[in-house]
């Protein structure tokens, strides 16, 4: 089984692609999708979008999990990321893939144990978890594959109440 995360941003999107086998959690792959600060608004929403539907082509994962929109002071701010979050979203969606949404709180208390843990306490985790030689970069990525652990353990909570 295989689950992408994606944790959405307009100049970076990260993504990461965690399998799950008998032999425990693998990272196939994770990294961040930028865009070009010159290019509008629709054009880096495209490029999110295609280089989202690449990975999945190329990976073919199961579930998308997906870190949900946090509360922002900057409303356009949050607009904005709204925006990215659906392109990668209707990427998924495009596939038939069932999609899982989770918030940063959540997330980082299924990795961390801890709900307001930092970013580096992630990035330290996510390593950890995944038996990384190094901290996964950019931080997006590190957020990316956490929230997909973050499935990983909800999925396997279903598994074990059934």
């Amino acid at each position: 089984m295989r689950i992408i995360g994606i944790d959405p941003g307009l100049n970076i999107t990260g993504f990461g692609i965690i399998e799950i086998s008998d032999n425990g959690l693998q990272c196939l792959k994770y990294g961040g999708i930028r865009t070009s600060s010159s290019a509008s608004f629709t054009d880096k929403l495209l490029n999110i979008h295609q280089q989202v539907q690449c990975v999945i082509e190329e990976f073919r994962p199961n579930y998308c999990a997906v870190e949900n929109i946090f509360y922002h002071r900057n409303k356009k701010t949050a607009i904005i990321m709204g925006h990215s979050r659906a392109v990668a979203m209707l990427a998924a969606a495009q596939h038939s893939i069932p999609i899982y949404e989770y918030s940063p709180r959540e997330v980082k208390m299924s990795i961390v144990g801890y709900g307001a843990a930092s970013k580096k306490q992630v990035q330290s985790m996510v390593q950890n978890i995944l038996h990384l030689n190094e901290k996964p970069c950019p931080e997006d990525a590190a957020d990316a594959l956490a929230v997909a652990i973050c499935l990983y353990h909800r999925l396997k909570l279903l598994s074990v109440s059934r």
